[in-house]
């Protein structure tokens, strides 16, 4: 499948795994939420110690931002991406609490003026997972533009982490050359790895013990303003 016929497939399997997500309630969100969380926190021990970028959670997607506190008050560095122009590289900037932020393409958040990073780790939102590891996105490329940027600049890519639901398993996204694969993939049923093979599945997490370190139950509708920062921005 190529071309006009694969733009065309991917926007209505984007609109089905969506409306799929969306239709998710905020109690079993937050329940897949804390799922991932501890699944992320027992097998990356090393992000603590991270430049870790993630992404403002829209549409149902996983919350990153109680992780990502976690995280802060353990030592690591967290940045949002920034869209700097159509079809170019995101940039990273810093971002905790208090960092001002703006309003940018698909209504997203991103600090405006704080400092850029390169991160060692990316946690990755995905519509869509295929079994060979590659990602359903928006439809933009600016991730797949990013990471290839970062590998020739650096000559090392971040660690990728794409993270998603169960519900967005699919048996192939038809990739493409430019298509970049994750490294692993994180759902509430555990952790893949990516290898020769496709993925493979490491391991689940333990049902009725969540990590210590994850955050307290609270679901996304009761979250006081100004919780994660973006209060006054």
């Amino acid at each position: 499948m190529v071309g006009k016929e694969l733009i065309e497939w991917r926007k209505t399997e984007r609109r089905r795994l969506i409306a799929a997500r969306e239709a998710l309630d905020a109690a079993t969100l937050e329940r897949l939420r804390q799922r991932i969380d501890a699944a992320l926190e027992r097998s990356f021990p090393g992000l603590a110690a991270a430049r870790l970028a993630f992404c403002w959670p829209i549409r149902g997607e996983y919350d990153a931002r109680h992780l990502a506190r976690t995280l802060r008050a353990r030592g690591a560095l967290t940045a949002l991406p920034v869209v700097v122009a159509p079809k170019q590289p995101l940039v990273f900037r810093e971002w905790h609490p208090g960092v001002e932020l703006a309003m940018g393409p698909l209504d997203i958040p991103y600090p405006k003026a704080s400092a850029e990073v390169t991160p060692t780790a990316v946690l990755l939102p995905m519509n869509g997972w295929d079994r060979a590891g590659y990602r359903l996105g928006y439809g933009g490329g600016f991730f797949d533009r990013t990471l290839a940027a970062l590998a020739a600049g650096s000559g090392r890519k971040p660690a990728v982490i794409g993270i998603s639901y169960e519900l967005g398993r699919m048996d192939t996204i038809h990739p493409q050359p430019w298509d970049v694969p994750v490294d692993w993939v994180v759902t509430e049923r555990g952790v893949y790895r990516r290898d020769r093979e496709g993925l493979a599945f490491l391991g689940a997490p333990i049902e009725g013990e969540p990590s210590a370190l994850a955050s307290p139950v609270c679901y996304a509708g009761e979250v006081a303003p100004g919780y994660f920062g973006e209060s006054g921005n």
